[in-house]
Order: structure tokens, then C-alpha cells, then sequence
């Protein structure tokens, strides 16, 4: 046999790509313990959320439960409340939503360029362990995912899509067809990559650093290439769930729900370990009882104490919903642990107060991922802490080796790891 043939690179490649999709096993080394698969998942209210319903006025263990902390009373101990966080330099009302999850400066600006999203960092390191490196979920089809170039992630809004997407096998001659396409992919960028190195020899110095950037890219590109090869000739995990129907923009609690149940199933079956989920607001009347307005008009409720009831209602069926996934997750068990405490989820919002446009003391809610939770940290409502460090910590808690994000460096103080 020609060991020198059968090594090259592509070889290598295909072997590297099938293998991150297996589980460690103990003829593969010393028989050690595989890691616990952890999760993030991301969700951004873009309308915002009422603080006072909210937030605590205690700051500690011993804070009483606001009107939607008590919908979600018995996960106290999975949560930590954070108020008086924001993004340094994040401004421009509802713009900000671009910069919720990359903490991009002044993303109201007209030279604004947005950097990348934490779930897309993730990516790039651990998102070749599943079927699909990450999953965008969203209302309204702008996800709150920015790639590495700061181009927005287009996002996935229909949930009998999503299900298509996670599930459902195509036919052979589709499959066939697909794995052919990502073969000719490979093939460009092996002809890409033998291009550049050839410039490499003729042009400066500096010009020779770009090129570099520039193969680490294309050879992240065929990693995933090979990766996604390989998963085409698997089969899709199966569930014991019906594909749903859509339902139209005004449901949007019963649309909120048909994503946590995708969601669900993706972590359920390891099918992403990153998820994000912009939750929007149609202009039209939600179709909830005793809604009189328009989502987004109510989130505008100028202090006025009827749009502020209505506003409640609303928001009060979403922390229902969410409630419902976090039990979900806690019912799951996964090894000696659940699914809660594998998936750390930030629930939250770019306002701070969505009436008056502001992006400072964002509403934020970390729930699971085996931190030590069950607190409120209260940080200055007035010189708002860095929220990137919190992201850190989750970043961390995924297993990055990483001390800074943006303008945060350091993990949130207060925020410990749970055993």
C-alpha cells in the first residue's frame, strides 16, 4: 500500500472532519473521561422588557420576586438576575440590536461596522463537534448573529423549516447532489489556495500578512466543508415530534414556543451547542386576549398605566413560554446532569428602557449552564458595569481559552462557576 498516497491532505481532512463528530471513546487513548458537552444559547427581546417587572430591588440571595421573576419562581436557583449592565459606547435605541451580542460601539453611527457575535466566535472553535455549527433562529429574519467580518447572519424564522433543516432526510438524488456540490466547493479552494501561495512568492511583506489571514480562512472554510460531507452521509437524529406548522406574526407567543421546542430538540439530539433567537413584536394587535394595541406600539408606552398593563400581559406570556423550555431542559437528563445545567441561556434586551430609546441597564437574565445562580447582582444603575464580561464568562464556561471580548476583559465579578 502507498502510505505516502493514501496520507494527503484531503485524506487527513476527511478522517480530522468525521472524527469531531464522534464521541471519545476508550480504544481511541487512555480511556479519560470526555468533557460534558456544553451549550450557549442567546435570546434578544427587541422590543425591550418593563424593568420594574423585573428587576429586584434587592440586590443578593434574598430578593423578592418581581411579577416575572414569579412566573418563574421554581428555577430561582437556576438563574442569576443582572441589572445595572451594559455595552460601553453602545447607542442608538433600537439600532443597538445590532451590536447585543458583539458589543460593537455606536452601532447608530453612520461609519458604524459591527464586529463579531460571541455565538460566531464559539463557533469558529467548537462548532465543528456538530451537524451544524450554529443555528440563528428569529422573528422576523434578522438574526442577532454577526460573523467574523461583521456581516449579519441572515436568521431562520420559520419553525417547519428549522425542523426540515434539523430532521427531515432529503431524497437520495438530493443528497447525492449536495454532497457533489460540497466535493466542486473543495475543489475551488484547493485551486484558491495554490493561487494564493504562488502570489505569496511576488508580493511585500504586508501584502504576504493579508494572504495569510486570508488562507486561515479558506481552510477554516474546507474544514467546514469536509465536516458538512461527512454529515451527509449520516442520517438525520429522529424525534418524537411532528413537523409544525407555521403561524402567522401576530401569534407571537404561540410562535415563541414552536422555536423553544426547536431549540429544544437541537440541543436535545446535539445537533448545535449554539443557538440565538431574536424574538421580535409585529406592529399589528398580537393575537392575545385583552391586547388592545399594537406589540410594539405598547413597548412605547410613555409611562401611560394602560399601555403599561397591556405591555405586562405580553411580556408576562413570554416568561411563560420561557419557562416552560427551562422546565423542559430540567426534565431532560443528560450523564449525572440535565440539560439546564449543560445550556447556559442569556435572556434579554438591548434597551434598557425600549419608551425612551435608551440602551443603558440592560435587562438581563443568565439562566443554567452550571453557574452558581440564584442571585441578583446589582451593579451601579449610574456607571453601568461592562456587560462583555459576562460574556467572557460564558465563553469561558464553554471552554475558550479567553480573558477578553470587545471592550471587556476579565470575567463578570460575582459570577462564579458552579462545581
Amino acid at each position: 500500500m502507498n502510505t505516502e498516497r493514501s496520507l494527503t491532505r484531503r485524506n487527513f481532512l476527511r478522517a480530522s472532519g468525521v472524527a469531531l463528530c464522534l464521541p471519545v471513546l476508550e480504544s481511541m487513548g487512555a480511556g479519560a473521561a470526555a468533557p460534558p458537552r456544553r451549550r450557549l444559547m442567546a435570546i434578544g427581546l427587541g422590543l425591550g422588557l418593563h424593568a420594574p417587572n423585573l428587576i429586584p430591588k434587592q440586590a443578593g440571595r434574598d430578593y423578592e420576586l418581581t411579577p416575572y421573576l414569579e412566573l418563574l419562581k421554581a428555577f430561582r436557583n437556576d438563574f442569576t438576575v443582572i441589572s445595572g449592565a451594559s455595552h460601553p459606547e453602545v447607542d442608538g435605541g433600537h439600532s443597538a440590536d445590532k451590536s447585543y451580542l458583539t458589543a460593537a460601539p455606536h452601532p447608530g453611527s453612520t461609519s458604524f461596522r459591527n464586529s463579531e457575535s460571541i455565538d460566531q466566535l464559539a463557533a469558529r472553535q467548537i462548532g465543528l463537534a456538530t451537524r451544524f455549527g450554529y443555528l440563528p433562529m428569529s422573528d422576523y429574519g434578522n438574526s442577532l448573529s454577526v460573523s467574523r467580518s461583521g456581516v449579519p447572519v441572515p436568521g431562520q424564522s420559520s419553525p417547519s423549516g428549522i425542523f426540515a433543516k434539523l430532521f427531515l432526510e432529503g431524497r437520495p438524488e438530493e443528497k447525492a447532489g449536495q454532497i457533489e456540490r460540497l466535493k466542486e466547493g473543495q475543489s475551488v479552494l484547493d485551486m484558491v489556495q495554490e493561487k494564493t501561495r504562488r502570489m505569496q512568492q511576488r508580493v511585500s511583506k504586508r501584502d504576504n500578512e493579508k494572504l495569510d489571514e486570508y488562507l486561515t480562512a479558506v481552510r477554516e472554510t474546507e474544514q467546514r466543508l469536509v465536516k458538512a460531507e461527512a454529515w451527509e452521509q449520516r442520517p438525520k437524529p429522529a424525534v418524537d415530534y411532528q413537523q409544525p406548522k407555521d403561524v402567522t406574526q401576530q401569534n407571537i407567543i404561540a410562535r415563541a414556543r414552536l422555536m423553544y421546542d426547536m431549540a429544544q430538540l437541537a440541543i436535545q439530539t446535539d445537533s448545535t451547542r449554539l443557538i440565538t433567537y431574536a424574538i421580535g413584536g409585529p406592529t399589528e394587535v398580537p393575537d392575545i386576549p385583552g391586547i388592545s394595541e399594537g406589540y410594539h406600539n405598547l413597548s412605547h408606552h410613555g409611562m401611560d398605566e394602560g399601555k403599561i398593563k397591556q405591555l405586562t400581559v405580553v411580556e408576562s406570556e413570554h416568561f411563560k413560554a420561557f419557562a416552560d423550555f427551562l422546565g423542559r431542559l430540567k426534565a431532560t437528563k443528560e450523564e449525572d446532569s440535565n440539560l439546564l445545567d449543560r445550556t447556559m441561556i442569556l435572556y434579554g434586551s438591548h434597551l434598557g428602557n425600549a419608551s425612551s430609546h435608551n440602551n443603558t441597564n440592560m435587562p438581563i437574565l443568565l439562566a443554567g449552564g452550571g453557574f452558581k445562580h440564584g442571585q441578583h447582582l446589582a451593579f451601579d444603575a449610574e456607571n453601568n458595569y461592562p456587560l462583555p464580561k459576562l460574556f467572557v464568562s460564558m465563553l469561558q464556561r464553554l471552554g475558550l481559552e479567553i480573558d477578553a471580548f470587545a471592550s471587556g476583559t476579565g470575567t463578570m465579578t460575582g459570577l462564579e462557576f458552579a462545581a
